[in-house]
């Protein structure tokens, strides 16, 4: 059965959209909202699954919620995964469970999000993140209600609904590799695609009037206003990170804006410049037999930059040891550690401050002069008396050289009786101090 705007026109009415919008808090009439929104009511009452598209936060998740609301599995239960925010290497115990023992640290047996929504909906944000392997084990769980849990050979049953979501051209994906073909079209069996806010007109002034109200209320100020050239220069504005940059932007405002009439001057304050967005990291090139994927994700980026970083750390205090120690000469250390010590040149060091055996100078490598270290490393601590004895008379002759040999104010000093003290005197033949 295929869906076409003319059909879902005489299926549902006009009222039952705005029926819909009202009790999920979509504000916006545009002609694509609108028909997006008769998609999901339309495809609700099914069992169908459904993948939804869109750019990030033009309010994809909306739609699952209308679609499992609308759906007789309403009263069963909803999740929402984001499949770019698990691990890949415990994805498949997140999705499908594991049994214990199953893995480090699988201390009991636990069901996955597929055992757990038996009879419900689960809502899969960012599918195009899904790994490989997960892929077709999800394929089995569509193609007929199978999964096995992780370190299990038992094949299970579910019945779940699946909507999916995502941001990325799937179809693309496929092309190169990075998506299943054939789950690909098993989920763009309903395709419902949610459009950015700059493809949607007065949408964006609407909202920004209904983000005023709701932080007026929050903040406890008046809503702010657009005048007339304010309003069109939001109307022209891109919103790359569409309701939920607006959403923010609104809240930036209701709270800094001592005035509440906003102008296209002020509002071009709290506009980022488009021609200044962040652009997306290339990917590294693939070395000559590389087998693993050459597209880093921010996390991997990240993990890069901390090993390299805990490596140099590593490898700096190896050469301040060695130099320290006088077993290399601090030239021959940078040489071995060009990485180190890449800007600096035979001028940044002076060899002759650097002498063979321990030393308390270093290099100050901005005047190219030592200086002296108040501390000596190299001494030999002097031996300690462990006795009790010698410890207590000495501090009995610290209170008293400190109290000019007043008996009685050492005692209080040192927390005993002044006839203690006398005592303590006597037993180590103490003479006046």
């Amino acid at each position: 059965m295929t869906f076409d705007q003319e059909t879902l026109t005489i299926l549902i009415t006009q009222d039952e959209v705005q029926s819909v919008k009202l009790r999920f808090g979509i504000i916006g009439n545009s002609p694509q909202l609108n028909y997006a929104i008769q998609v999901a009511m339309q495809v609700a009452p099914t069992d169908m699954t459904v993948l939804i598209t869109g750019e990030s936060g033009s309010g994809k998740e909306s739609f699952s919620k209308i679609i499992h609301q609308l759906s007789h599995r309403k009263h069963g239960q909803f999740i929402a995964i984001n499949c770019g925010a698990i691990p890949e290497g415990t994805i498949d115990s997140e999705l499908f469970g594991h049994e214990k023992g199953s893995f480090t640290g699988a201390t009991e047996a636990r069901k996955g999000y597929f055992e757990v929504t038996n009879g419900g909906t689960i809502f899969l944000d960012e599918i195009g993140e899904m790994p490989l392997g997960t892929q077709a084990r999800l394929l089995r769980v569509l193609e007929n209600g199978e999964f096995i849990r992780v370190g299990s050979s038992k094949v299970q049953k579910t019945d779940v609904r699946v909507v999916a979501a995502t941001n990325v051209n799937l179809f693309d994906s496929v092309q190169k590799g990075r998506f299943r073909e054939d789950l690909y079209y098993r989920l763009n069996t309903v395709p419902i695609f949610v459009p950015p806010l700059r493809e949607r007109g007065e949408d964006v002034d609407l909202l920004f009037r209904k983000f005023a109200g709701d932080f007026a209320e929050r903040y406890r100020v008046r809503p702010l206003r657009l005048n007339e050239d304010a309003k069109r220069e939001l109307l022209r504005y891109r919103f790359p990170g569409n309701i939920r940059q607006l959403r923010n932007l609104v809240e930036q405002m209701s709270v800094l804006l001592m005035e509440r009439e906003v102008d296209a001057e002020t509002l071009r304050q709290y506009l980022p410049d488009q021609s200044y967005l962040p652009a997306q990291l290339p990917a590294p090139a693939k070395e000559a037999g590389a087998s693993q994927d050459a597209n880093f994700s921010e996390r991997d980026l990240l993990y890069k930059v901390l090993f390299d970083m805990r490596k140099d750390i590593t490898e700096l205090k190896e050469v301040v040891y060695q130099v320290l120690n006088g077993n290399r000469s601090a030239r021959d250390m940078i040489k071995d550690h060009p990485n180190l010590f890449h800007n600096l040149t035979d001028n940044d060091v002076q060899e002759e401050v650097i002498p063979s055996e321990p030393t308390t100078y270093y290099l100050d490598k901005y005047r190219n002069e030592p200086y002296e270290r108040v501390e000596d490393i190299t001494h030999e601590p002097e031996e300690e008396s462990l006795s009790l004895e010698d410890k207590e008379k000495e501090m009995i002759i610290k209170a008293l050289r400190k109290n000019n040999n007043k008996r009685k104010y050492a005692a209080n000093d040192l927390g005993i009786s002044e006839r203690t003290l006398y005592r303590k005197i006597k037993q180590y033949e103490i003479e006046n101090v």
